[in-house]
């Protein structure tokens, strides 16, 4: 075998051709052997820069000037367009006066955004796409299934029809396979839509890959990012499986009566690059939530209860003292609220810090490192509960220091973003008054209030326009009003909401249609709740003290 031609071969001096590599020239890019050394830099040339081999392409090439092509440009016009330019342009009447900044700075800065960029495709952005793509596949693989149940649920029905129904029967099992196949193709367009973006993210990343360990100048600073384009995700498709509506048998309106099936919907909600909301597939409700564990905190009232991903939870009362405690109940910390009295409410940043806020001093703060900082103080407001968004604003519900007027604020950071206070008639969302109103937002970024005098549910979308109310749900058992604490939401864009005088949660979906109870898990007053990385959610019992913790998805 020829050991100039083998794949394994080692590499060989550029000029001889022969003897193995030792140097190399980060300069002109030559691999040199030791004898070729003096020959290569005998042309009196000031220029080479002889490195050992391991140590190559150390050096930056920087474009060679097009006004002057014996010299390199090393610095940037920024009057011009930011244009290279040699020293001797630098010194030209046409750059005088100019500003100039040197290349290995932006060449630095753009390293830096590459690797972050490269870093963001990788870790999140390319993940996500492959969980996206997850969920279609397991949602085909179940298609049939689902569609098996519809069938055996038509075919119930028309076993009490006899033989005069078999072909109503037949026809719409015919409708059924129609549509199972549009459902199909519906999802497999989405599915194959994100797949050619998958590849498309998978060239890019290969590309930076290959930007990153160049040393071209031209190349790395004409990078221009495409994160912000693979950012923004697709819509997520949503198709809405059929349903069969039995109806009462007559056998004059056979196929009209026996029932019909609900053509095939697909709808689009905004899909979300977010890492405190990952991508998750479908979880049904258990027929009976189940009791994990209760926490004994020590208040004599608690009300308020929040969750780290660790499995810690930070808790607090009717007293001044914040408690933290692991998963196990065991107490962790106890930090003190600077103004002496209760916080109203607490809540958990992106970053994992604890947030607080106090009636009294009309401040919401934050602990970091066992120090307390002062984010927010309002004036004339006073801060009521607190919700951390999938994007890392806050929204905070309020009330006005007379107690007529209540409204939820957007903060980013400290900077009030956004203001819902009146629907499109100029009516109050909320009721005016210092009660509860507890605030959480659902995955398609919507935003609900537990207004608890008001008696109701309040949704609005992300732009404060009024989507629905939830008033309590008709029950021979649950007999008191429905005055709504604690809200939460899931993974399944499931709310959750603590009924405290019935002793109860109600569970509904993201279009306000109630769905379930979580009552049989010997709930008593539950007020402040939330729902942890895996979906089990965690009850505050108010005159109990303790903390419970239910699993309610399968």
């Amino acid at each position: 075998m020829d050991p100039h031609s083998c794949a394994q071969d080692v590499p060989r001096c550029d000029l001889c051709e022969n003897t193995l590599v030792h140097s190399y020239c980060d300069f002109c890019h030559v691999n040199l052997c030791k004898p070729c050394i003096g020959d290569h830099i005998s042309d009196g040339y000031d220029k080479h820069k002889i490195v050992p081999f391991q140590e190559r392409r150390s050096t930056l090439i920087y474009p060679k000037c097009k006004m002057h092509p014996h010299r390199i440009c090393e610095f940037q016009c920024k009057d011009c367009n930011n244009i290279f330019v040699c020293s001797s342009c630098m010194a030209s009447e046409q750059h005088k006066g100019h500003n100039f900044v040197e290349v290995t700075e932006i060449y630095k800065t753009m390293k830096d955004n590459i690797k972050k960029d490269t870093k963001e495709l990788e870790n999140h952005i390319s993940p996500t796409y492959e969980e996206i793509a997850l969920d279609l596949e397991n949602e085909l693989a179940n298609l049939d299934g689902g569609y098996e149940k519809l069938t055996t649920t038509i075919s119930k029905q028309g076993e009490q029809w006899h033989r005069e129904i078999d072909i109503v029967i037949n026809k719409i099992k015919t409708e059924i396979n129609e549509i199972k196949v549009k459902h199909r193709d519906v999802l497999k367009k989405h599915l194959n839509e994100i797949k050619q973006t998958q590849s498309l993210i998978k060239q890019t990343i290969q590309a930076l890959r290959k930007i990153e360990k160049s040393t071209e100048v031209t190349s790395t600073i004409e990078y221009s990012s495409k994160v912000r384009e693979f950012r923004k995700l697709p819509p997520k498709v949503k198709v809405t499986m059929p349903t069969f509506i039995p109806k009462p048998i007559d056998r004059e309106k056979l196929y009209s009566l026996f029932g019909q099936i609900t053509p095939l919907s697909t709808a689009t909600e905004e899909n979300v690059m977010s890492p405190n909301q990952p991508n998750t597939s479908v979880r049904e409700l258990l027929d009976e939530p189940e009791l994990v564990a209760t926490i004994q905190t020590g208040y004599e009232k608690v009300r308020s209860v929040t969750c780290l991903n660790d499995g810690s939870i930070w808790t607090s009362g009717m007293t001044n003292d914040i408690k933290c405690f692991n998963s196990k109940g065991s107490l962790l910390q106890t930090i003190k609220q600077k103004s002496g009295n209760f916080p109203n409410d607490l809540a958990v940043d992106s970053d994992g810090d604890l947030l607080y806020c106090g009636g009294t001093d009309r401040t919401v703060n934050k602990v970091k490192n066992g120090q307390t900082e002062e984010c927010i103080r309002l004036q004339g407001w006073v801060p009521n509960n607190l919700c951390v968004t999938s994007t890392g604003d806050l929204l905070v519900t309020m009330y006005s220091k007379d107690g007529t007027q209540s409204k939820v604020v957007r903060y980013s950071g400290s900077t009030e973003k956004q203001t819902i206070q009146f629907d499109d008639e100029g009516k109050p969302l909320y009721s005016g008054n210092g009660y509860t109103k507890h605030i959480t937002e659902i995955r398609n970024h919507d935003i609900c209030v537990a207004d608890w005098n008001a008696g109701a549910v309040v949704v609005v979308n992300q732009d404060g326009k009024l989507r629905w109310r939830y008033t309590g749900y008709p029950s021979v058992t649950k007999k008191k009003a429905f005055r709504p604490w604690g809200i939460k939401t899931d993974s399944q864009s499931h709310i959750l909401t603590a009924d405290g005088d019935n002793h109860c949660i109600h569970i509904l979906d993201q279009n306000g249609q109630f769905l379930h109870y979580i009552d049989n898990c010997d709930l008593e007053n539950p007020t402040g709740l939330c729902v942890d990385n895996k979906d089990n959610l965690l009850v505050c019992e108010m005159y109990k003290g303790n903390v419970k913790k239910v699993k309610y998805l399968k």
